[in-house]
């Protein structure tokens, strides 16, 4: 599964989500992780009530299981969460993104909390997504 972070020194998760010019990707496993990607965006993107900042992001990241935050603004949430991804905010911006990747794959391996199994189970395809899988079979 690929986990998101919005970060603004790629070690720590220090960003809100409609003001990182950064977000961090990686692919999680029981195996452990890896760095896949870092998203970046420009422009205004610390100006509030601009719905339009946060478009980008979330189509950077649909196929994201979780995404990491300091904060983030209700109606992004509810757009991540209608998309399957799960925000999740952090206690605090020294919260260091290794240490909750290893975190991740040692919860991984035991017996994952409701929230994550959910957040785990495999997006259901669109209606249009199985008109097309049915189209090229």
């Amino acid at each position: 599964m690929k986990i998101a972070f919005t970060t603004s020194d790629r070690v720590h998760v220090n960003a809100h989500f409609g003001w990182a010019r950064e977000i961090e990707v990686y692919e999680v496993s029981e195996q452990g992780y890896e760095f896949v990607e870092t998203l970046k965006f420009e422009g205004e993107l610390k100006e509030d009530g601009n719905e339009d900042k946060i478009t980008p992001k979330l189509q950077a990241i649909h196929d994201c299981t979780i995404v990491y935050v300091t904060a983030i603004g209700g109606t992004a949430a509810a757009k991540l969460i209608k998309k399957g991804v799960t925000p999740i905010k952090v206690k605090s911006e020294e919260e260091k993104i290794a240490e909750i990747l290893t975190k991740l794959v040692q919860t991984l391996k035991g017996n994952p909390p409701p929230w994550l199994r959910k957040a785990l189970q495999t997006k259901k395809p669109s209606f249009i997504e199985e008109i097309e899988n049915e189209a090229t079979v």
